[in-house]
């Protein structure tokens, strides 16, 4: 069973909220969200209600202040987080991947099959935005940089007929993805 756990306070100090699946506000339960363990599993984490905004993948482990994370992460090229104001439980998933990854918004345009990650779509495919998805079979991770870098996108099971709906800008074009494969 996966487990996460929310503290108000850095250094996992202050009230907490433990939290085992989806949660769209964690701010019904703490006023902010400065650290967390991820005691079992894997969650994605957005800095906005709903499952919005920047999103961060959080393997087990602990991150004992949030915003110095985030900041770190902003000078990585990956998204800047000052809070964490929803998360995602990811399921792990076993057999296959497989996904459908298109030019243009409504499962239009040049489209390619992927089972395996791609470092980078712009080499690999030829192919310079990606702007729908169709996921198939299992759970992936999209970005915005070459090499699994910059902002991300969690994708499971389902057509995306519009990336942009998801919280992507207009100037952040997917360029690599990435399978979770790894036991959470």
């Amino acid at each position: 069973m996966s487990r996460i756990i929310f503290y108000e306070e850095r250094n996992f100090q202050g009230r907490s909220y433990e939290c085992n699946s989806d949660c769209t506000d964690i701010q019904m339960h703490l006023s902010r969200c400065n650290s967390c363990k991820v005691d079992s599993g894997c969650f994605v984490v957005y800095d906005r209600p709903n499952f919005m905004g920047n999103q961060v993948f959080l393997r087990r482990g602990e991150y004992s202040d949030f915003q110095c994370m985030g900041s770190m992460m902003g000078m990585m090229g990956m998204a800047m987080m000052d809070t964490i104001r929803s998360c995602r439980m990811v399921p792990m998933h076993r057999g296959q991947f497989r996904l459908r990854i298109y030019e243009r918004e409504n499962l239009a345009g040049q489209m390619h099959e992927l089972m395996d990650d791609c470092e980078s779509l712009q080499d690999r495919l030829y192919m310079s935005d990606c702007q729908s998805v169709n996921v198939m079979e299992g759970h992936w991770l999209m970005f915005e940089q070459p090499n699994y870098r910059g902002r991300m996108i969690y994708v499971k099971p389902g057509e995306y007929k519009n990336l942009r709906e998801m919280g992507m800008t207009s100037t952040m074009k997917i360029s690599s993805i990435r399978r979770i494969m790894e036991v959470c």
